[in-house]
């Protein structure tokens, strides 16, 4: 009886623990539960609390359905004119991701070394027989209505990229840095940033959280100045009218869309700004607008007309460039490592000529490898950007409203442009500030521009000098015009003070 009752059940043979490709499976599933429950407990709730409700039950599970459907952008049809609804609520797709990820990696962690193999593989399979049953849920006529096969295809699309991505090992970050390190190596020797891979990847990195950043800082600037407009005036919207429910549904909605609003500051910041519907645009140098659903989001939106002021937003995006632009130049001076320790160690001693270098040791980057550096870190964030943009955006409706959101090229490349054009420049002299500091040259110029451009300075410098000499040398051989006709005047008055007296 102790035997039986000390022996851990899930490590009995037979049991459950010597079956993990039923015990990913199930693990599956219950990551969908989960996320289902996680849209399934407001929605219900919401329901329950108001008073004068529209449908009963199958509506609103079939709203459920539909929302969690559009968390993994798989757009639904909506009304009897099937209108579309594509734009995806980035933090359930978020949330989604993040617990198939580790889900995926807690199970391939878990099986490692384990006989039988597809821990990974049952993972997705119950998740998607999850999504087969909410999409039936939503299949029917009804306010929301999912396309079976397309929306089927989505979802397992999604669920497939992030159990690929958890059952990585190391993740993947290691084989994002090697692809890079690969590209690099094919570049010339003498715009090859060596080892640049890591710091190319941190500075890239660096530079989206900073554009993220100014997107969060302008979407809280618009609110503020929302919430005073709302304050100083006494109109009151229709949705503030609709009870305590409506407005807590309201306030859930903008939650589940604060990533795509950031995304769309973000937009803003940069410049080309974003589309609140056919034949509009919202960006810093002007603001066209036609009419928007009462939706305290679209509440945010700049008044119509010139930028003006609005145009001093696109400092921010100049201010996300810096930090990649540091982080390259301390990477250039150590020919791609980390600055400190050891190497600044060898770096000060390859400069300065002392003994206790490393052998073979990368030298520093070259001023156009360093540029080339932030030109690769400008078109990861501008890819991250496009890609992001139109993840962001989608369809309201048909018509007018069959686009909202960022243009995703455009994004790419105003974000592309920024981080470049501002981090080039700033890794150039962080570059040079650190091997000066290093005890070494730093030109700021490769070596037959440096050359070519001391040899004209040295011309010029020398013509400059002959010419100041040759026009001194001619003002001090002419008499003085004034002296000459006095004396003149002088001699002809008294002919005798030519001949002074014996």
């Amino acid at each position: 009886m102790t035997q039986l009752t000390g022996r851990p059940i899930l490590g009995a043979p037979g049991e459950l623990g010597a079956r993990p490709v039923l015990s990913a499976l199930l693990a599956g599933v219950r990551t969908a539960l989960i996320g289902l429950c996680a849209v399934t407990v407001p929605v219900l709730g919401l329901w329950v609390v108001t008073p004068y409700a529209d449908g009963g039950a199958d509506g609103t599970l079939r709203l459920v359905a539909a929302v969690w459907l559009l968390g993994h952008g798989a757009p639904v049809l909506r009304g009897a004119a099937e209108a579309p609804l594509s734009v995806t609520p980035l933090l359930l797709g978020l949330l989604a991701v993040g617990q198939l990820v580790r889900v995926a990696g807690r199970v391939t962690a878990r099986g490692a070394g384990r006989p039988g193999r597809g821990g990974a593989s049952a993972v997705w399979a119950g998740y998607t027989a999850v999504a087969c049953g909410v999409v039936a849920q939503c299949a029917g006529e009804g306010e929301f209505r999912a396309r079976v096969l397309p929306d089927l295809v989505v979802v397992a699309l999604v669920a497939g990229a992030a159990v690929a991505v958890g059952a990585r090992p190391r993740g993947v970050v290691p084989l994002v840095t090697g692809v890079l390190e690969r590209w690099l190596a094919r570049l010339p020797e003498t715009v090859r940033p060596t080892g640049g891979a890591v710091a190319v990847r941190a500075a890239a990195l660096a530079a989206g959280g900073g554009l993220l950043a100014a997107g969060g800082l302008v979407v809280a600037g618009a609110a503020v100045a929302a919430l005073l407009g709302a304050v100083s005036t006494s109109g009151s919207s229709e949705v503030l009218a609709g009870g305590p429910a409506a407005v807590a549904g309201v306030l859930l909605v903008s939650l589940v869309l604060l990533p795509n609003a950031v995304l769309w500051g973000a937009a803003y910041a940069l410049g080309p700004g974003f589309a609140a519907g056919e034949g509009t645009v919202v960006s810093p140098v002007r603001t066209v607008l036609g009419p928007v659903p009462d939706f305290p989001l679209f509440a945010l939106f700049p008044e119509p007309g010139a930028g003006g002021w609005r145009l001093v937003v696109c400092v921010l995006p100049a201010l996300a460039g810096v930090a990649p632009g540091l982080l390259l130049g301390r990477a250039a001076a150590v020919g791609g490592g980390r600055t400190g320790g050891r190497a600044q160690a060898r770096i000060d001693a390859r400069i300065a000529g002392r003994p206790g270098g490393r052998p073979g040791a990368r030298g520093p980057w070259s001023v156009p490898a360093t540029a080339v550096a932030a030109l690769v870190a400008g078109l990861l964030v501008g890819s991250a950007a496009a890609g992001l943009g139109g993840l962001s955006g989608g369809a309201l409706a048909a018509g007018r409203m069959a686009w909202l959101g960022p243009v995703p090229w455009w994004t790419g490349l105003a974000a592309a442009a920024w981080v470049a054009t501002v981090a080039a420049p700033t890794a150039v002299l962080a570059r040079a500030r650190v091997l000066r500091a290093a005890g070494g040259r730093a030109p700021l110029l490769p070596g037959a521009l440096t050359v070519a451009a001391r040899r004209s300075a040295l011309l010029l410098r020398a013509r400059v000098h002959a010419t100041v000499t040759r026009l001194s040398d001619i003002r001090s051989s002419d008499p003085d015009p004034r002296v000459s006709d006095a004396d003149a005047d002088t001699g002809a008055a008294d002919p005798g003070a030519a001949d002074p007296a014996p």
